[in-house]
């Protein structure tokens, strides 16, 4: 079955970051500019295995790249819409960012009908990856992790293809289990969080699971780690691709959009439940990741042409929440398509992303929240220096 309203319109690959200027991210949530470094040469194939967790060697990772540079580290997410990948430095508690790369591939296109995944949502995947490996050896990366998420999870083929991944290509991803990607995406974002926030949910909508944490955000300096202040968790089984798929992404009513959002409602009353009481806590506020959050951002800064930089850490009151979902709906497919915050590879999903967003603000209402352009990718950098030891703690 081809995806919900799109037949007659083909399919168009679209790189959103292909060279993306180096930026800072620190344990603050601030971002700022640098200069892109120039990639060195290519490594020669045949080229050795990667997998999560791997070293270029020894001395790269205690000693430093050659010439005094601070090593590289990889981060690859392979979700159910997009192929991220984020390649960065240290740089003193944080990281600068070295280069990007991310492509809406839908590998979990039609698995709600299937239950495996396409023939074109495979070779679509596997050109992606490739250029992703490419990236990876030019940088010289002494570190990397490879994962895959929802799709690989539920997919029947899903073994099958991460094998065809690891002959093809040299690539073995790691396929995540749904409480390491919700801490994952914590670990990435958190430091959004306002400061004088006691409680935060913080949530991620991919395009086949949502990710919800509740953070305690009491004693982050003294302890930065995330599993600690986690209170409670969920990995609810729908996303953009899936709800877009089984309600329709090109014409949506308003009656159709609320019917997406009462499903999401039944599958998040669980958490809802369990999260309740920090919605009563001091400074609470949503903290939401995705390109859901991100787009609507954008709509709500009148962007002509998204910018990463405007809308990361970006702050909005429920009113200007309300306002960009109805700025949404009123929308035609074709103008969804025209804008530049969205294209034509987001325009059938956007609303089912909406919907799912919306589903988390009824169930904890907020005056206000906060969006984050990272998540996974950011979250796996942070990890691996921290556990390499190569972040300085900052002094508070």
């Amino acid at each position: 079955m081809a995806f919900a309203g799109t037949p007659a319109l083909g399919y168009v690959q679209k790189d959103r970051f292909s060279n993306l200027p180096e930026r800072r991210v620190d344990d603050d949530g601030e971002t700022g500019g640098g200069v892109l470094e120039a990639p060195s040469a290519s490594v020669a194939t045949p080229r050795p295995l990667l997998r999560s967790g791997a070293r270029a060697g020894a001395h790269v990772a205690r000693y430093g790249m050659p010439g005094g540079r601070d090593p590289r580290y990889a981060a690859l997410d392979l979700g159910t819409n997009n192929c991220r990948l984020l390649i960065a430095r240290p740089d003193g508690d944080g990281f600068r960012v070295v280069d990007a790369f991310s492509r809406i591939v839908r590998l979990g296109e039609g698995i709600a009908t299937t239950g495996n995944l396409s023939d074109g949502a495979m070779s679509r995947t596997l050109e992606a990856l490739a250029i992703c490996r490419r990236k990876i050896e030019e940088r010289n990366v002494a570190r990397v992790r490879l994962v895959t998420t929802e799709a690989c999870r539920v997919a029947g083929n899903g073994p099958a293809f991460l094998a065809r991944v690891r002959e093809e290509l040299g690539l073995e991803l790691e396929l995540l289990d749904r409480r390491s990607e919700a801490l994952l995406a914590a670990a990435g974002c958190s430091a959004l969080a306002h400061k004088q926030a006691e409680s935060v949910v913080l949530f991620d909508i991919g395009g086949g699971s949502t990710e919800l944490v509740w953070l305690a955000m009491r004693d982050r300096v003294q302890d930065p780690g995330i599993a600690s202040r986690v209170r409670s968790w969920a990995s609810l089984p729908v996303g953009v691709v899936t709800l877009a798929e089984k309600h329709g992404g090109v014409e949506v009513t308003r009656e159709t959009f609320e019917a997406m959002v009462a499903e999401t409602l039944e599958l998040l009353a669980e958490f809802a439940e369990a999260a309740r009481p920090a919605i009563d806590s001091a400074g609470f506020h949503l903290l939401g990741t995705s390109g859901t959050v991100t787009t609507l951002g954008g709509l709500h800064l009148g962007l002509e042409k998204y910018d990463r930089r405007q809308v990361d850490g970006l702050w909005m009151k429920k009113a200007e929440v309300d306002a960009a979902i109805e700025n949404l709906l009123v929308m035609s497919y074709a103008a969804r398509a025209a804008n530049g915050c969205i294209g034509r590879d987001r325009a059938d999903l956007v609303i089912a992303g909406a919907a799912i967003f919306e589903a988390i603000r009824r169930a904890f209402p907020s005056e206000s929240m906060r969006i984050g352009d990272r998540g996974l990718r950011e979250g796996m950098l942070i990890e691996m220096m921290r556990a390499d030891g190569v972040l300085k703690r900052r002094r508070r």
